[in-house]
């Protein structure tokens, strides 16, 4: 069964970056959607469980949806640009 935490609006000045999801006993699985209205891209940087961190770059006024295993951290940072705001959703098992 997936938990489906509350959607979350970010609204990041440019440089900025903040986390909007942590599970430091060890990671669970999970779904992450970000969608950025913004005019600037933002990058959703990743973190698991004995894995390098990943970042993704969502270009302005797009959207990505991620499958992940073991999550640790899910974040925010937006470009030295410019600012970027929109929204990230996350789902999580209840295992």
């Amino acid at each position: 069964m997936a938990i489906l935490l509350p959607q979350q609006f970010f609204n990041l000045a440019a440089g900025v970056g903040k986390s909007y999801y942590e599970n430091l006993s060890g990671g669970v699985d999970a779904a992450v959607t970000v969608q950025n209205n913004s005019a600037n891209p933002v990058d959703l940087v990743i973190t698991r469980v004995n894995a390098p961190v990943i970042t993704y770059t969502i270009p302005a006024f797009n959207s990505l949806t991620l499958s992940v295993d073991l999550l640790l951290v899910a974040a925010l940072l937006a470009p030295v640009t410019g600012a970027a705001f929109g929204t990230i959703q996350i789902a999580t098992t209840d295992c």
